[in-house]
């Protein structure tokens, strides 16, 4: 059953990416396009939560609504999407935490809680890594694990002194587990204080879901994922918990892709929802930030975000094998270039496949949430 699975989804991805006109190469998934029923999600100033942290009421979700992760559950589409509180502060002084909205087709949703589901809390771990700028930009995969279904959050815990890439796990998507950085123990605590974000854990289409798979680094068989805001680099790990960066021969943060002079991501390349084991390499979606002047892609404003996807072997997940030079998703919709990010932004964190469609949530400007399908 599982072959017939993986065979049909490679011919899907043929197909999409015939349906392109040539703006995407065989081995793209694509091409994505947006719903009329755009944004999705936005903000919510009735909704009240009686924050541990700060020990008084908060309206939670009041500013902005914006970069969600997506995953499947009992036949719905869950969408866990970042909320922040205060609107009369800037960027990176609020406090965010991640709300939970649910959907049957994708598309019209109704929020599942009033309350936020991942929040800072008072355990020490959260004091020392989440007090006070909270839980931002979510991404979450569905595991397998000892024969048990688990749901796995990677997102950045902000102290607004070092943002660290940080992870959680569920079995419901309502409680969360906070596990501290992912890189904490690794090599003697010696990558816990970097700057860090973005947690791509690699998937494939299993029963007609995207769920976490091992890929084969060297002689063992692990669990991988790609990570990085400025760059691509890769971990490891057995349990999707601890985490180990991968290094290079002197012993430092092997690169595996970096931002490209002349581009839309000439700034940064920072990765997106779940990666996707297809039968042509590991597809990376990433978002993309472009520079000004001659250093950027003058086709897109100084500062613009927008979505890129990268190809890495399957046999050598380490290995780039191609990239597109132009993004295959950007800022088109009025709601896309306005918000905290006026110069435009799609920012793309949730992935999931579902009734034989991709579906692909994203930040519209850091202020609202939106949908785009890519179906055969």
């Amino acid at each position: 059953m599982k072959r017939k699975i993986v065979f049909l989804f490679g011919v899907f991805l043929s197909v999409a990416a015939l349906a392109t006109d040539g703006t995407l190469p065989y081995w793209a998934i694509g091409p994505f396009n947006r719903p009329k029923t755009n944004p999705i999600i936005e903000p919510d100033t009735s909704t009240v939560f009686n924050c541990p942290m700060l020990n008084t009421q908060v309206r939670w979700e009041c500013a902005d609504t914006f970069n969600p992760a997506a995953v499947v559950k009992d036949g719905k589409i869950c969408i866990l999407y970042r909320a922040e509180d205060n609107p009369s502060v800037g960027i990176g002084k609020r406090t965010s935490r991640i709300g939970l909205a649910e959907t049957k087709n994708g598309i019209r949703l109704k929020r599942r809680m009033k309350t936020p589901v991942m929040f800072p809390d008072t355990s020490q771990m959260s004091r020392t890594y989440e007090w006070t700028g909270g839980t931002e930009d979510p991404r979450v995969v569905e595991a397998e694990v000892d024969g048990k279904r688990i749901f796995v959050m990677t997102y950045t815990s902000w102290n607004r002194k070092t943002a660290r890439l940080s992870v959680a796990t569920s079995e419901d998507l309502l409680t969360w587990q906070h596990h501290g950085p992912v890189f904490q123990k690794a090599f003697d605590g010696r990558f816990n204080k970097i700057f860090c974000k973005s947690g791509s854990i690699v998937t494939e289409v299993r029963d007609g879901r995207l769920i976490a798979t091992k890929v084969r680094i060297g002689d063992k068989d692990r669990y991988f994922m790609y990570w990085g805001e400025f760059w691509v680099c890769g971990a490891t790990s057995d349990d999707l918990i601890h985490w180990e960066p991968i290094l290079d021969e002197k012993g430092e943060l092997l690169y595996l892709a970096k931002p490209r002079i002349g581009f839309f991501d000439s700034q940064l390349t920072e990765c997106g929802p779940p990666a996707v084991k297809t039968q042509h390499g590991i597809v990376l979606f990433y978002n993309g930030k472009n520079l000004s002047g001659d250093r950027g892609d003058k086709r897109y404003a100084a500062a613009t975000y927008a979505a890129g996807q990268m190809l890495f072997s399957n046999s050598d997940p380490l290995k780039l094998v191609d990239r597109l030079d132009v993004p295959f998703f950007f800022p088109q919709a009025d709601f896309e270039k306005s918000g905290q990010y006026a110069a435009g932004t799609v920012f793309i964190e949730g992935l999931v496949y579902f009734r034989k469609k991709f579906f692909l949530y994203y930040g519209c400007a850091d202020s609202k949430v939106g949908v785009a399908v890519c179906k055969p």
